[in-house]
């Protein structure tokens, strides 16, 4: 009896070590695949990263370009509204100036008639 029990004691012990060899072995690879994953989402993270900030870079690009378009439409608009401006006032005086010839031209025409 007590050989059969110390037989029954071995095979649980190996039996034991076994599955605790094997336990250890599910550990390590789980930990290896916790290892690759962590890896795989910093590398993604990092791309992730880089692709934000060069999208910011272009995007930082793109808005001073427009800044400088709209400053430049701006002195534009402002240069033809002065344009404007200095022509409404040329229009007025051709008007003044083409009132008087037309008014001596009248006072010419009616001495020429007497």
């Amino acid at each position: 009896q007590l050989h059969l029990t110390i037989s029954e004691k071995n095979e649980l012990m190996r039996s034991l070590e076994m599955i605790q060899n094997q336990l250890q072995e599910k550990e390590s690879e789980i930990k290896r695949e916790i290892s690759e994953y962590k890896d795989r989402l910093l590398q993604a993270e990092k791309e992730h990263q880089d692709a934000l900030t060069e999208a910011n870079r272009k995007n930082e690009v793109e808005i001073e370009a427009c800044h400088e378009k709209i400053s430049s439409l701006e002195h534009f608009i402002s240069s033809q509204k002065l344009e404007i401006e200095h022509l409404k006032s040329t229009k007025e005086q051709l008007n003044y100036s083409l009132k008087e010839a037309n008014q001596a031209l009248g006072e010419l025409l009616k001495t020429k008639v007497r």
